[in-house]
């Protein structure tokens, strides 16, 4: 009987400590930015990215990389690491180019990526210049938001509770008919 009380104290510890880390593994990576080639963007603004190392007629991917990227021109994933492509045909000189728009909310740097079908990609870093009035000189601005959802996490909070409660519950259930069957037996 004691194995097993131990055994289930020890799944509960796990099943509580998943339930504490799964807030940490769910924070978002956003990956560095490689490349020997930049560009700066405003957010909400347009420019055109031009390569000429593709051969003739190849078909060329082009991939936006960063936060709110897909918002850019497809689709919209609030506040998430995302990309967007689309494939062009490079003209008889190897040259392709493609139009990149950023989201109006962009933030940070993005990643763009020409990669062709058989010439090797060619990564362009776009920056977003800060807002302005972003600094924090003056004394009439107000704070970012930072920090966790705490509306969000109640429902976790509350889910980890309701198992803790069903464990101990099952716990105390069968302790008691173990002891009740152990003085019937005597």
């Amino acid at each position: 009987m004691k194995n097993r009380f131990i055994k289930a104290a020890a799944a509960t510890a796990i099943a509580a400590a998943a339930v504490f880390a799964a807030p940490a593994i769910a924070n978002a990576y956003t990956p560095a930015p490689v490349g020997g080639s930049s560009a700066t963007i405003a957010p909400g603004g347009s420019a055109t990215l031009a390569f000429d190392d593709f051969q003739p007629g190849e078909a060329v991917t082009g991939t936006l990389t960063g936060e709110n990227a897909a918002a850019g021109s497809v689709a919209f994933v609030k506040f998430a690491v995302t990309s967007t492509s689309t494939t062009k045909t490079a003209n008889a000189a190897g040259e392709v180019s493609f139009v990149v728009t950023l989201p109006a909310n962009a933030t940070g740097t993005y990643t763009f990526v020409a990669d062709g079908a058989v010439s090797d990609a060619a990564t362009v870093t776009i920056a977003v210049p800060a807002a302005a009035g972003g600094g924090s000189t003056g004394g009439s601005g107000t704070l970012p938001a930072t920090g966790g959802d705490n509306a969000a996490l109640l429902g976790l909070w509350i889910g980890g509770g309701a198992l803790a409660l069903a464990g101990g519950s099952i716990a105390v259930a069968s302790t008691v008919r173990r002891h009740r069957n152990a003085e019937v037996a005597a």
